[in-house]
């Protein structure tokens, strides 16, 4: 979400502004759940209606389009050891560009890419990769990304993850539906990103 406020007015002028801080929200759902995994989500509810949080990320790209599929990232890092989808924040340019070392040779991302940067276990910070990037024979990369990273809270050194990159989240209240329909159980539920610092 990036909270914006568009006038258009006469002789074909627009003038929009934009205001607040970008945060990311979320719909998740699922259908044809067993009495055995609806038990698991209403638990889960209960824990979130009492202050629970979620790292939330995007199902359907739980890692860089490029290594799709259902198998996590692995893989070997250009300085060796096992890569698993971290990676370490080297640098920051500015708000919208960020180096990133600890990857394997020529790994690549995407336009569209999720990237997060991570402070601490709940200080997170989800973006999208806005160009085409390789990571050198070092296993260094420049990402631009989009929208700017926090410069007052995200200091080095930081932590970055291409695996199931995600942002902290907060179920919205009342968002949580489980009609209790045997023998398939649907549930869903809406979720809003939680600036923890």
């Amino acid at each position: 979400m990036r909270i914006r406020d568009t006038n258009r007015m006469e002789g074909r002028r627009t003038e929009t502004a934009y205001s607040g801080t970008p945060y990311w929200i979320a719909s998740y759902s699922a259908s044809k759940l067993t009495t055995t995994e609806a038990a698991l989500f209403d638990a889960f509810n209960m824990d979130a209606n009492d202050g629970g949080v979620i790292a939330g990320y995007d199902a359907h790209r739980p890692r860089p389009i490029a290594y799709q599929g259902s198998n996590p990232l692995s893989g070997v890092k250009a300085g060796g050891g096992a890569f698993n989808g971290d990676a370490v924040l080297q640098s920051i340019t500015d708000g919208n560009t960020i180096v990133v070392s600890g990857l394997p040779a020529g790994f690549k991302l995407a336009r569209g890419d999720y990237v997060e940067v991570r402070k601490l276990t709940f200080v997170r910070s989800l973006h999208r990769i806005s160009q085409v990037a390789t990571a050198d024979a070092t296993g260094i990369v420049t990402l631009k990304i989009r929208f700017g990273l926090d410069l007052q809270v995200f200091t080095l050194p930081c932590t970055v993850h291409f695996e199931k990159p995600s942002c902290i989240m907060e179920m919205d209240a009342g968002s949580f539906s489980l009609p209790k329909t045997w023998p398939n159980y649907n549930v869903q539920f809406t979720a809003t990103e939680l600036f923890l610092s």
